[in-house]
């Protein structure tokens, strides 16, 4: 006997950043999307359990891939001793069971520029994990350690590398280690392709199935078109660790200016990484690439107060609402950002539409991704996994559902505090 629960009257988010009004079906035993008239001609049975989704918006669940913690963990913090494997992974179940409460389905860990001996460790926890109505981990995204020193941002300058073996991808395989390198699930690396030896480790990299994503890197347009040729088909949270765009050079963000291969790129949408004009304008010239990413950092919970926040190493993190910054500098240091909200905001700054942001945060990512998430994730095609968020049209967040499954309901919902403005949707008021 199988499960069944039916959406209805509401609108379904399409990957062309459409909003069709219809109805979708899931099957909550296998937590797939289904066909629904085929099956009830085939089994003769009606759905459990009918949602209204009173207008709201019906789309594929959020995911993110730069994520570097949250609710109190941070994914690049591992213990060395007994018992720091099953911590770890305690610390990602507690993360995946949170992070629905921002509307996020599936996420890959980010790990940020470590001592070379804990990759190895770390890569081989963030294998692919579900569990019981949470998030999925994808996989890893390893931000480091061959980084530009001059575009380090917040890494550690001391445990910067270059890839000066023979071969180059050598240097690749004793940080990460070839398991590392070749295991399941998403693995995805930001390098700068100006450091030594990293342009000639792209294109090896990528045949194993690694996402290389350019970032924290002083290159040039043509070092980026370079690596773009090689396989490169990401940018890491644009605009911020890289030049500023010159009239006559424009760098790595003249890459979005390509006719031909052009990467996708994530843009940190928090109204502090960049300023509301800077996102419309990337937005503007590559909307077919635009990817939110949060860059949350284990300082991200609504529920923590603003102050001053320890952190391992003896660094400590200043929050001040979003802002989050290490203590004493103005460096940002990460985000605080729920991921719904960056939903809301690209729709503001840049003049869209909810369900056109959503395309952002749901179907760019999972292309980017590709392999198995792009066949699986970011649209609601039947076959696909029924990761879901329901949105209202100013925004907000109303529920999250993982295979099938509520997940989580947002409290203002039930209060009736939840706005429903007018909106246009393909060109009909709503």
């Amino acid at each position: 006997m199988t499960d069944i629960v039916r959406f209805t009257n509401g609108f379904i988010a399409m990957p062309d950043g459409t909003a069709l009004k219809g109805d979708l079906y899931v099957d909550t035993t296998t937590g797939l999307i289904i066909a629904g008239q085929e099956n009830f001609f085939t089994t003769c049975q009606r759905p459990s359990r009918v949602v209204d989704l009173d207008g709201g918006i019906l789309s594929p669940g959020l995911i993110d891939v730069q994520i570097n913690g949250a609710y109190g963990v941070d994914f690049s913090d591992v213990e060395l001793g007994p018992g720091g494997n099953d911590k770890y992974l305690a610390g990602l179940d507690h993360v995946a069971e949170r992070i629905v409460e921002t509307g996020t389905t599936s996420l890959v860990p980010t790990i940020i520029t470590q001592k070379e001996e804990l990759y190895a460790k770390l890569l081989r926890l963030l294998a692919p994990r579900s569990s019981k109505n949470s998030a999925h981990i994808l996989g890893y995204h390893a931000e480091g350690p061959f980084l530009h020193p001059d575009r380090k941002g917040m890494h550690t300058t001391e445990l910067l590398l270059t890839a000066n073996t023979t071969p180059p991808i050598d240097a690749f395989d004793a940080v990460y280690g070839k398991d590392g390198l070749d295991q399941e699930g998403v693995k995805m690396i930001t390098a700068a392709p100006d450091v030594e030896g990293v342009m000639d480790c792209i294109e090896p990299l990528t045949k194993r199935g690694v996402i290389f994503s350019i970032g924290h890197s002083d290159a040039n347009l043509k070092q980026g078109q370079q690596a773009v040729a090689r396989g490169a088909n990401m940018i890491t949270h644009l605009f911020n660790a890289m030049p500023p765009i010159h009239h006559r050079d424009p760098g790595l963000v003249g890459l979005l200016g390509e006719t031909d291969a052009r990467p996708y790129y994530g843009i940190i949408a928090d109204g502090l990484h960049l300023h509301p004009n800077t996102v419309r304008i990337a937005y503007g010239a590559a909307p077919d690439r635009c990817i939110l990413v949060t860059d949350a950092q284990w300082i991200l919970d609504p529920t923590l107060p603003d102050g001053l926040h320890h952190w391992r190493g003896g660094f400590s993190f200043h929050k001040e609402g979003l802002r989050v910054v290490l203590e004493g500098t103005d460096t940002l240091a990460g985000s605080a950002i729920p991921f719904y909200q960056c939903i809301g905001n690209l729709s503001q700054w840049a003049g869209i539409t909810i369900p056109q942001a959503l395309v952002c945060a749901t179907y760019h990512p999972a292309q980017m991704l590709g392999g198995r998430v792009a066949q699986t994730k970011g649209q609601l095609n039947v076959g696909f996994d029924a990761d879901l968020v329901v949105f209202g049209w100013d925004g907000s967040l109303r529920s999250t559902w993982v295979m099938g499954k509520e997940v989580y309901r947002n409290p203002e919902i039930a209060s009736g505090n939840v706005l429903r403005p007018r909106t246009e949707v393909n060109g009909k008021a709503h």
